[in-house]
């Protein structure tokens, strides 16, 4: 039960720090005017390419994490709501 909820949280924190990561060197690739630069136009595809992938990995790992989040709630309140069979004592 535990274990759902650490998943749940390393997976949400690195899809969200992967996204983060990507998007702020996204931002200091650009010139003042806004054009991305490369050194070359093999990088530039390369890097786009990788770039990509890690948004879909990244989306990947957030949704994960979301629904290792939702199962650990579904196990809690599962928990939460078994009442024990009263037993009656006869002596």
């Amino acid at each position: 039960m535990v274990a759902s909820l650490v998943i749940g949280i390393i997976f949400l924190v690195a899809g969200l720090g992967l996204r983060y990561w990507i998007n702020r060197r996204k931002f200091y690739r650009r010139s003042p005017m806004g054009a991305e630069g490369f050194s070359s136009y093999e990088s530039s595809v390369f890097i786009k390419l990788i770039e990509k992938v890690g948004k879909w990995v990244a989306y990947a790992l957030i949704i994960f994490g979301l629904l290792s989040l939702w199962v650990y709630s579904r196990e809690k309140k599962e928990i939460k709501t078994e009442q024990p069979i009263p037993t009656i004592n006869h002596n």
